[in-house]
């Protein structure tokens, strides 16, 4: 299995406190531990911010970067190790591990924290937390603060500046490594895998959530503990309903099926949709709107590339998309009319893409003073047009409602444009038409 190697946390770390102002301090906790239902645990997935400063997998933690710190920059608060608890809930590191596995240069019991991190936020002039995103852990960190205050009187100085972490982190997390494009292209292998089986398996009188089992087969067959997010299995009127979720309604001859879905490797996320009939066969009027989104997702892979800006690949897609509505009858008048009042916006009403990383959704600005954000080398993005003729649409002949067709691939911006990282799922009318075909021929 691919994983993000120790050297590159420690690298992430450096780069971080080479940011920070001289005399400062960062703090970030592990995420929680949530509750499904009464005693019974989600499985646990580590906080990404976290994640990408450590590689520690346990809750109830936090780091501490202390530049210039003459004891070790980083401090590990972790549980202890704790055979009883061991023998339940699975190995711990441990203070030991910690210093051992994950590269801490000091490592302290989190039941201690109270005792010890107020002495090392004490005499910095500044604290970097992700403020407002753990309101339980705000908190704490102002009792923190306030027993360094209590101690003002006999000389103790309490920091005087408070910054969001967040920024510095989520604009070096924008930015992937040739580490992280790896793991985002096994992430992208195994969930292009699982597409090519959920199409192999489908046919009418299935459940939507029969399509979701082989997808799950799939990405666990394959090393992923979990899905990046909550699949989308949506057929015939469902694929309308941007997120739905329910994934329980029969698949019936003449629909399609659209899914959005990828599985998770080393907390890096891969996305994709793709939409095909359930019978294998593409009818004129389905045939028509899924080449009108593919042409608009080829016409968007050509607007990724250095210096090019971010909504550049989305107007690309509006442009053919409108476009090609006008052609097939769906919407009148003048093209650029049109796109000026986002007549397109009733058959697709969201953005190309998305940033992808550690987070499905994941961080940094879309902007940056106002403009569109310049692309360069190492962001990854998601490339996913869609059009969605409502089933209660009046306005469009009959043929055409309840047909909704999403195409999305994760691509990374290279010197040269864009590479796909999901081109392992076959894509075009013919493709799709010969892969099912193929499946159900080794079926009977």
């Amino acid at each position: 299995m691919i994983h993000i190697p120790k050297a590159e946390y420690s690298r992430r770390r450096k780069a971080l406190m080479a940011q920070m102002e001289p005399n400062s301090i960062a703090i970030l906790p592990a995420a929680a531990v949530a509750i499904r239902n009464r005693d019974v645990e989600h499985v646990y997935r580590q906080d990404s911010d976290f994640q990408y400063l450590s590689g520690f997998p346990e809750p109830q933690a936090v780091i501490v970067l202390i530049p210039g710190r003459e004891h070790g920059e980083y401090v590990l608060f972790c549980r202890e190790r704790n055979p009883e608890r061991e023998l339940w809930d699975g190995l711990r590191a441990g203070q030991e591990g910690a210093i051992r596995d994950y590269g801490a240069d000091d490592a302290f019991p989190i039941t201690d924290i109270d005792d010890i991190l107020p002495g090392l936020i004490e005499g910095r002039d500044r604290v970097y937390s992700a403020m407002g995103s753990n309101p339980e852990f705000d908190r704490h960190l102002m009792e923190w603060i306030n027993v360094i205050r209590s101690k003002a009187h006999l000389g103790a100085q309490p920091p005087n500046e408070f910054v969001a972490l967040d920024h510095l982190l989520h604009d070096m997390r924008l930015y992937k490594s040739a580490a992280e494009v790896k793991v985002m292209r096994e992430a992208a292998r195994i969930s292009a895998q699982a597409h090519i089986r959920a199409m192999q398996a489908s046919r009418p009188g299935l459940h939507e959530f029969s399509l979701e089992a082989e997808l799950d087969y799939e990405f666990r067959k394959g090393g992923a503990k979990m899905p990046a997010y909550g699949s989308i299995v949506a057929a015939g009127r469902n694929s309308c309903i941007l997120h739905y979720q329910q994934n329980d309604a029969v698949l019936k001859d003449g629909d399609l099926v659209l899914i959005d879905a990828g599985c998770e490797i080393d907390c890096y996320a891969s996305d994709i949709t793709r939409t095909w009939p359930v019978n294998g066969r593409f009818s004129p009027e389905q045939k028509a709107i899924y080449e009108l989104v593919l042409a608009s997702q080829e016409a968007a892979f050509a607007q990724i590339a250095p210096n090019k800006h971010w909504n550049q690949a989305h107007e690309a897609t509006v442009q053919v998309i409108t476009a090609g509505l006008v052609r097939l009858g769906l919407l009148e008048g003048d093209v650029d009319q049109l796109i000026a009042s986002e007549a397109y916006k009733t058959f697709y009403m969201h953005r190309a893409g998305h940033w992808l990383g550690m987070d499905v959704h994941d961080v940094g600005e879309y902007r940056v003073g106002g403009e569109w954000r310049v692309l360069e080398v190492g962001m990854a993005l998601t490339v996913e047009p869609g059009i969605y003729i409502s089933p209660d649409n009046q306005q469009v002949a009959k043929k055409w409602r309840g047909i909704g067709v999403r195409i999305e691939d994760d691509v990374v911006v290279t010197k040269q444009g864009c590479e796909i990282l999901t081109g392992g799922v076959p894509k075009s009318v013919a493709e799709i038409e010969a892969l099912m075909a193929a499946a159900r021929v080794q079926a009977s």
